[in-house]
């Protein structure tokens, strides 16, 4: 059985475009996947903290010489975690903040970026753990930032999760930019805005291998 985990980061919610591009990528994807499972996870309605020294020590600090006091430092990157290791595909909703990734969505990179877990420097050279696993990121920013335009490199998002996420391991990575979403706060029809990029969504959410 597939196992979808689909992760939304906008504050905005019902007026987030983001929310409503993976709103529409889950139902695809269950559709194509009628055996299918999906986790959510809302990293606004999720309390996470900021990495503290004391955290830092806890994840170098081997699991059975782990203090009971370290091990709840930890309970939350472990629930985390436990989620990318068990779904074979995620779906992230990822509106621009300041040219870079929304702050929840820092926060639980900083959790989850942890080594023996999903990254390891064994033999010397950095490996990522989450091998095998797909991702697809839905991003919505208010400007244009594509490639060639004038913008292009306040852009972050992209490079940064990319990056990142490569780093862990997850190199299958796609990337869906609904770009210019500031035109809806001036009156822009939003159906209209939104459709070509809905489209898109659930074309490639239709590509995704279904479960045997």
């Amino acid at each position: 059985m597939s196992t979808l985990l689909h992760i939304d980061s906008s504050p905005l919610y019902g007026r987030s475009v983001s929310r409503e591009l993976t709103a529409s990528f889950v139902t695809q994807w269950k559709s194509s996947h009628p055996g299918g499972r999906v986790v959510d996870r809302d990293l606004n309605a999720t309390a996470i903290p900021p990495v503290t020294a004391e955290w830092v020590a806890a994840a170098y600090t081997p699991p059975e010489a782990r203090t009971p006091e370290q091990k709840k430092l930890l309970s939350l990157s472990d629930s985390l975690i436990a989620e990318l290791e068990q779904a074979d595909e995620y779906i992230f909703g990822v509106p621009m903040h300041n040219f870079g990734v929304p702050s929840v969505l820092k926060l639980w990179i900083d959790q989850i970026a942890r080594v023996g877990k999903t990254f390891s420097y064994a033999g010397g050279a950095p490996k990522g753990l989450l091998a095998g696993k797909k991702a697809t990121f839905l991003i919505a920013t208010g400007g244009i930032y594509d490639a060639q335009t004038q913008m292009a490199s306040f852009n972050f998002v992209e490079p940064y999760l990319r990056s990142v996420f490569g780093f862990l391991g997850v190199t299958e990575a796609t990337f869906i930019t609904a770009g210019g979403t500031a035109a809806l706060n001036g009156g822009h029809d939003r159906n209209a805005f939104l459709a070509p990029h809905l489209q898109a969504v659930r074309t490639h959410a239709q590509t995704s291998p279904a479960e045997h």
